[in-house]
């Protein structure tokens, strides 16, 4: 039969507290036999100095022990040992006795103590007694009362004692039986939740005793009821998650930290199938196949390298975009996107804009020729002169555009032909502050920036520069006279720096052109014409230079006034 917590919690106590009883009583006894032993072996010291008086006002011992027979007790035998251990005179002994008591426990004691007291059965008549011997300055003088019934219920201990102990021990048996049922109830009933698994009715309730027990219960079940909740939940929100991530236009595939496949969907397969040169239906292809060699070589160096990485392969005339991303824990996913659309569009608009370029420089050497003839024709000499001045600021104008047309492209094909270094912004803004500073002066506006020591961005000076350098002319063409501009660095975290660029001036009159902005030769209609100049290409730079970093921008009419762009550059390379 299996013992309940309940039963053990009460023998454990039992056991203890019965030790502790006995260990009492045992004290308690011996205790009491010592203190009367004590008081008798006083008494009997008083008759061996009574008798040790009389010895010494006699010079034979029998007169004076004779004369002593009223005042002692009739049961007393008085024994006189010479210092050498020879009896001298026994009172229950008739005759001389040859044995020596040199040895006797109590003439042993006597010898070295002065006095000695022993239990035990007599040599000479065979009865147990209580000896009691004393040293005197004549010889050893021993008295003993036999052991018999009257001695020993004088030496008995107290039984109330006892009883009281007893009566003790039964109440607090009872207490601790009281005492285990009530701990034992919550137990028990913890117990019942755990083997049922929390499977309880929904509308039922275990009830503890109202004690700290029962509320440490109570609070447990209410735990785990929030537990399987929160778990309910997940499980909901998990299969939504694999619901999305089968239906997703993405292929996706998790992995632990020591590369074990967490799981995958179909179209991560049909991908691999693509780029690969053999058939696949293991994802971990991805760590041993040549077209992945970037990718795994950026997975064993990440903790060096960074968390994020995103290359391209073009396999079977499509392009798929391959991103990685490494969780907190080390594990990490991989992305598979078919951008062949994407890339499609993206020539598209390179040669949309190759061939503007290529428009653009039909009128340029056009205004080249005309001002040859306007040189070589006699013309009226301010005419021609202010003549020359218009097509050369034209000319100006349209290669700047065409600058900026090949910027771009060679941003968004041939990134890494871009030269990376740590570049230091603040060194940048001083720089570009200098260089246009009779611009600024000339439209009296105020140019500063703060939280910038240290601010260190990997990247490529020029594009960096650019950055600043566009926003500015921006804000110097469109937001008015009589500004401030501002460059703050708000936060940071481990992967990004956060910047705001803010004027006080007029902003964007109407959100709607908030997000076009940055197109390739948008305008806003008001107040933002071609007569301000530029080559409406210096916004789309901006967004380029920040996606080459990392980074992303937005755009937003500030509650004061003015424009203000907030955007974030990579702290990694």
């Amino acid at each position: 039969m299996k013992v309940t917590y309940e039963q053990k919690l009460t023998l454990y106590f039992f056991m203890i507290f019965s030790l502790f009883t006995a260990v009492i009583i045992i004290f308690e006894q011996s205790r009491e036999t010592k203190f009367k032993t004590e008081a008798l072996e006083e008494k009997l010291d008083a008759y061996t100095e009574i008798i040790n008086a009389s010895l010494e006002n006699h010079p034979t011992p029998l007169p004076a022990l004779e004369s002593l027979s009223a005042l002692l007790p009739e049961n007393l035998r008085i024994t006189l040992i010479s210092r050498d251990g020879e009896v001298i005179y026994d009172n229950t002994v008739e005759g001389t006795m040859s044995e020596n008591h040199s040895v006797r426990p109590e003439i042993v004691l006597a010898k070295t103590k002065g006095s000695g007291s022993n239990i035990r059965t007599s040599a000479t008549n065979n009865r147990k007694y209580l000896y009691y011997a004393k040293r005197s300055n004549l010889c050893f003088i021993r008295v003993a009362f036999p052991y018999d019934i009257q001695i020993r219920q004088f030496l008995k201990s107290d039984n109330l004692f006892l009883y009281y102990i007893a009566l003790l021990f039964i109440i607090t048996l009872f207490l601790i039986h009281y005492v285990a049922n009530r701990f034992g109830a919550s137990i028990k009933k913890l117990k019942e939740f755990a083997l049922s698994g929390g499977n309880n009715p929904p509308d039922t309730r275990i009830e503890f005793p109202e004690d700290e027990l029962g509320e440490i219960g109570g609070k447990i079940i209410d735990n785990y009821e929030q537990i399987r909740k929160r778990k309910k939940e997940l499980q909901l929100e998990r299969e939504k998650l694999l619901q999305h991530v089968h239906t997703s236009g993405e292929g996706l595939c998790f992995f632990s930290p020591d590369k074990k496949i967490g799981f995958y969907n179909g179209l991560f397969i049909q991908y691999l199938n693509i780029i690969t040169d053999e058939p696949a239906s293991d994802p971990s292809v991805v760590f041993t196949d040549p077209s992945f060699k970037e990718v795994a070589g950026f997975i064993a160096g990440a903790e060096a390298t960074g968390k994020y990485y995103e290359t391209q392969i073009s396999k079977q005339g499509k392009h798929f975009n391959i991103r990685v991303n490494i969780f907190e824990d080390s594990s990490f996913e991989i992305i598979i996107n078919d951008i062949s659309g994407q890339e499609k569009t993206h020539l598209l608009k390179q040669e949309m804009t190759s061939n503007i370029a290529h428009e653009l420089r039909t009128p340029v050497t056009s205004i080249r020729g005309y001002l040859e003839i306007a040189l070589e024709q006699a013309l009226n000499k301010e005419k021609v002169r202010s003549f020359l001045a218009k097509a050369h600021e034209q000319t100006l104008v349209l290669t700047e555009l065409i600058q900026d047309m090949s910027l771009i492209t060679k941003i968004e094909e041939v990134p890494l032909s871009f030269k990376k270094e740590e570049v230091r912004i603040e060194e940048l803004l001083y720089n570009l502050k200098e260089e246009l500073n009779e611009r600024l002066i000339e439209k009296n506006i105020r140019f500063e920036w703060k939280n910038m020591e240290p601010v260190i961005v990997p990247g490529n000076r020029n594009l960096l520069y650019s950055i600043f350098r566009n926003l500015m002319d921006n804000a110097i063409r469109y937001a008015g006279t009589n500004i401030a501009v501002r460059v703050n660095k708000y936060n940071e975290d481990k992967d990004f720096y956060y910047f705001s660029f803010s004027d006080t001036g007029t902003g964007i009159n109407g959100e709607h052109h908030l997000n076009r902005i940055f197109e390739r030769f948008y305008r806003v209609n008001e107040g933002r014409t071609r007569d301000t100049g530029g080559s409406g290409l210096g916004l789309s730079i901006v967004k380029n230079a920040i996606l080459f970093h990392k980074g992303t921008i937005v755009a937003k009419n500030r509650a004061g006034g003015g424009l203000e762009f907030l955007f974030k550059l990579a702290k990694y390379k």
